[in-house]
């Protein structure tokens, strides 16, 4: 068997990922198939996944591939492709990505999903991924891509509408999702046994039901809770918490991502929402420099000391390739298209997330139903805008870039549409090669 890794420069991720592949008897005799384009980075990964192997017991073995011109040798015959690309890396395009709208008055703090970030992210990253899809109808038709690289619900929802590969996306926020919100409201005593529904789109699925071993809804205990745990000064997942008081829901990603999937919480005219809520503007350049010296230090210390134990995580790729692998049934929160109406209440060519079955035969969606109103309507101002850069990215048309600057909620609440068109201008022109469909 072989599982590929595209972007193993992504070092700690992929010893996460591949590591859990080595904890499992089903897969750790595989070959390891490491695919970059940043030779530093690449060694790096080998070294602390040759290390790991063998550490493991010495099953299976690591391959690593150079290099656009390397490409296909590392996709051919691959049974699953683990997709981890960062395309523009934090210097230059996530510094424009924050730079440049920052100019116009328009701030953010992750900027990876929605947002003017996210769409830049999803141009720049579309058309690398349509060369991985073109190269694995040739060389692997049959392999399962496990996608983690956002704009999650752009990406994937480009690759299972315009290519031929079977794909899912996977994001981490679904399992810890009602496990760390108990955990904050002091509810740790529930969490055993408890039974949940979660769906929606990614980083908005939705805490649909909750309930605990007993059968006895949460949900009242936690607004209880909520409502008072959101008064405290220094606690910083208000805004979800927010969710819960205004849409009735909890939600899945943190709350400095979902400060800017919406109108409400960063706004120029209401300057003391950031500090009533709590909301970290600019986190992402922060994580990003923080994480490559972390990195420095950490991968100097293994050098040093040698690698450590890797305990298997709850990244869902092992347990799908598993699944796949031996046919036992296991249940994920994935990224797929609305096929069916899935979700009865948001379109079919929504990329949506909700219970998957995996087994031999590979990945099947849930039907969930309608979701809340409510809840619906929040997604469908996320969705609008996943759409419209999806079609921008498969027309090259400039005028669907604009609008879906213009439809984002965070966006067109603080940038009249004159301002808007010229941002996305400049950014285009500040990304430059990055982005040669629109140049």
């Amino acid at each position: 068997m072989k599982i590929t890794m595209m972007g193993a420069g992504s070092t700690v991720f992929a010893r996460n990922v591949i590591g859990d592949c080595m904890c499992s008897e089903a897969l750790r005799d595989s070959e390891f198939a490491l695919y970059d384009i940043d030779a530093e980075r690449l060694r790096e990964s080998g070294t602390i996944l040759e290390a790991m192997r063998r550490a493991k017991g010495g099953y299976g073995r690591i391959t690593t591939y150079l290099g656009v011109e390397k490409r296909k040798d590392a996709l051919r015959n691959a049974d699953f492709v683990v997709n981890a690309i960062q395309v523009g890396l934090y210097d230059p395009c996530t510094i424009i990505d924050f730079e440049v709208p920052k100019k116009y008055g328009l701030r953010q703090t992750i900027a990876d999903t929605l947002g003017i970030g996210g769409i830049m992210r999803a141009l720049r990253t579309i058309p690398v991924m349509e060369d991985f899809a073109r190269d694995m109808e040739e060389v692997c038709p049959d392999a399962l891509f496990l996608n983690y690289t956002n704009p999650m619900a752009m990406l994937t929802g480009y690759m299972l509408r315009y290519t031929g590969v079977k794909t899912v996306g996977l994001c981490h926020s679904v399992q810890v999702c009602s496990r760390d919100l108990l955990t904050q409201l002091g509810m740790e005593d529930r969490l055993e046994g408890r039974k949940e529904l979660i769906a929606g789109i990614n980083h908005m699925a939705w805490l649909l039901s909750i309930r605990d071993k007993e059968g006895n809804d949460l949900y009242p205990e936690i607004k209880r809770r909520a409502a008072e745990k959101i008064m405290e000064p220094d606690y910083w997942n208000k805004v979800r918490l927010d969710y819960i008081r205004n849409f009735g829901y909890y939600c899945t990603e943190s709350s400095e991502h979902n400060a800017e999937y919406n109108m409400f919480y960063i706004k120029s005219r209401y300057p003391e929402l950031i500090q009533r809520y709590n909301i970290p503007l600019d986190e992402y350049p922060r994580r990003c420099v923080n994480q490559i010296e972390g990195w420095k230090k950490e991968y100097a210390q293994i050098m040093e000391s040698g690698i450590q134990q890797h305990e298997r995580s709850t990244e869902y790729a092992s347990h799908i390739m598993e699944a796949v692998v031996t046919g036992k049934p296991y249940e994920i929160g994935g990224n797929v298209l609305n096929t069916g109406f899935l979700i009865s209440n948001l379109p079919q060519e929504a990329c949506v997330e909700v219970p998957c079955l995996v087994n031999g035969d590979g990945v099947h969606p849930c039907r969930v139903g309608a979701l809340p109103v409510q809840c619906a309507a929040m997604n469908m101002t996320n969705i609008n805008v996943q759409l419209l850069t999806i079609e921008a990215a498969r027309t090259r048309r400039l005028d669907h870039v604009y609008q879906a600057a213009m439809m984002d909620p965070h966006t067109g609440s603080e940038l009249d549409i004159d301002s808007i068109r010229a941002m996305v201008d400049e950014l285009i022109e500040a990304h430059g090669a990055w982005l040669p469909a629109f140049h």
